[in-house]
């Protein structure tokens, strides 16, 4: 077992945390930034966002538009200082990002190429054809390697914060201080110890909790978990984005999506009989929000009995289409799917989570010297309802608060010389015989998450969801206290962590809002 030391500690590397490594490593060239990432360092969330960034960048639109509409798709929960500050910083932001090297698509005349997506009351989503996110993940990693004070570190699974309840007599301490984390070398097997005076979960979403989810494996709630299990705040978890058209593959994970520039595009929604279903359900019909959007696909279903509906392209201009969508066309040719003659078949399916570890302005948590970034935080940002193309550019702003925080106030902090740190102790434990009932419970986590707490939920459902949880969360406890950890068993017990706050606080809201619906709050 090995300690080290490190000036900031960043756990993920999607935009959220190679973003606040840049701007430190280029500020402050004597620090030593890590960047600890359990998969291959481009392997994120980031990745596989498709549409774009949102920012008011062009001059018949506005950051008052902007803010409107952010506050119209969040139901009203968003913090309105905090869309504020988002919005104001976003043209800022995303000019750094063409500074380091990102390239976006661009009209005829030269000026940016500004999509539209549903929610947005003007074109502002700049993009990169469809793969908006590789790009900027791509552009990113770049600037990383270029700076030789950041160490990226893959393949290194964060299995626990070390706060104050590691310490001697540490149990019963109110203000909570994290030092830095337990962290699995999986080549080595060893769990080593790094500490830190500013700590960064940028640990992404948690898709993973449903059986059809857009998110990439990876997608485990890691950062929530071990945000919770340290007493971190930890709310509006019952606010689970569904996107609307995912790629209708049953047994694909993850599930293809189909962005939502599509419907900005022009694309229709059809059921099976050919009709426009959202035209019935809201002024918007396509480009209404999502959860709208979702819970309409949902009722159709419901009703049809059928197992999709359509997204219907036929009638748009194909060339410029496949231009701008040429990702989306090829994989829907390489699974016979014509898009110029046929419909695409769509599912909603987990997208995004609004909720997450509470932090305040400046990306502070309720735990000393943690910062959270990025999907796996709540801002504020995003209410009941993200607004489509509004994740990239929080990650991006907060990113930017972060760093400063950090450059300005934290580069010379250190800890207590008295302070000591204990190894991590797997003394008594050994590696599972049978490897099966890792990936049995985690696909029964899947099933119980989508059967009972998906889209339209109930008081009833989530009694059920509950039972389930608690029974498996004891399996596990026995089963984690005894095995030589893995990144599988560690995922398997953050996923039921996410899914018990997903359960929990959707039983502790008693009104519609946004993306959470109950059959018991009509």
């Amino acid at each position: 077992m090995s300690v080290f030391n490190v000036d900031t500690l960043i756990l993920g590397s999607g935009v959220a945390g190679l973003t606040i490594a840049i701007k430190i490593a280029c500020a402050l060239p004597d620090k030593n930034i890590y960047v600890i990432t359990k998969a291959d360092e481009s392997e994120s969330n980031t990745k596989y966002a498709q549409g774009g960034i949102a920012a008011v960048w062009d001059k018949l639109d506005s950051f008052e538009d902007h803010i409107n509409d952010t506050l119209i798709a969040g139901d009203y929960l968003s913090n309105p200082e905090i869309v504020r500050m988002v919005v104001e910083n976003a043209p800022n932001c995303m000019k750094e990002l063409i500074d380091w090297g990102a390239e976006f698509d661009q009209a005829t005349n030269g000026d940016l190429d500004l999509g539209k997506e549903g929610g947005h009351s003007a074109n502002r989503i700049l993009h990169h054809k469809d793969i908006t996110g590789f790009e900027v993940q791509k552009t990113l990693l770049e600037q990383v390697e270029s700076l030789s004070n950041i160490t990226l570190l893959p393949y290194h699974f964060a299995i626990d914060l070390i706060t104050d309840h590691h310490l001697e007599g540490g149990k019963n301490i109110e203000n909570i201080s994290c030092y830095g984390a337990y962290v699995l070398d999986q080549k080595t097997k060893k769990i080593d110890t790094y500490l830190s005076t500013s700590v960064v979960l940028a640990t992404g979403g948690a898709g993973q909790v449903y059986a059809a989810t857009t998110n990439p494996s990876v997608a485990t709630g890691d950062g929530i978990a071990m945000a919770y299990r340290a007493k971190a705040k930890i709310e509006d978890m019952e606010f689970v984005q569904f996107h609307p058209t995912s790629l209708y593959q049953p047994g694909e994970s993850p599930a293809f999506l189909i962005s939502e520039a599509v419907r900005g595009f022009g694309a229709y929604l059809k059921n099976k009989a050919g009709e426009r279903f959202m035209l019935e359900v809201d002024e918007r019909a396509e480009l209404a929000s999502r959860d709208i959007v979702s819970r309409a696909i949902d009722s159709e279903l419901i009703k049809s009995g059928d197992q999709n509906v359509y997204l219907d392209c036929t009638h748009l201009d194909m060339e410029a289409f496949i231009n701008h969508f040429p990702n989306i066309y090829e994989k829907c040719k390489s699974i016979g799917i014509d898009i110029r003659h046929q419909k695409i078949p769509v599912v909603p399916a987990a997208h995004y989570l609004m909720g997450g570890i509470v932090v305040n302005r400046l990306g502070y948590s309720t735990i000393g010297n943690l910062f959270a970034c990025g999907e796996c935080s709540r801002t504020g940002l995003h209410g009941a309802n993200r607004l489509a193309s509004n994740s990239l550019l929080e990650a991006l702003v907060f990113g930017h608060e972060i760093a400063n925080e950090i450059i300005k106030n934290r580069s010379d902090i250190r800890f207590d010389k008295n302070l000591v740190i204990p190894e991590w102790n797997e003394e008594g434990t050994m590696i599972p015989k049978e490897k099966v009932l890792i990936s049995h419970n985690r696909k029964t986590i899947q099933a119980i998450m989508t059967d009972l707490v998906a889209i339209v939920r109930s008081d009833e459902r989530l009694d059920k969801a509950l039972d389930h949880l608690d029974y498996l969360f004891q399996d596990m406890e026995k089963a984690y206290a005894k095995s030589k950890l893995s990144p599988q068993i560690c995922e398997l017990r953050n996923l039921n962590t996410i899914s018990y706050l997903i359960v929990s606080q959707s039983k502790a809201r008693k009104v519609n809002k946004g993306a959470f619906y109950s059959l018991n709050n009509i």
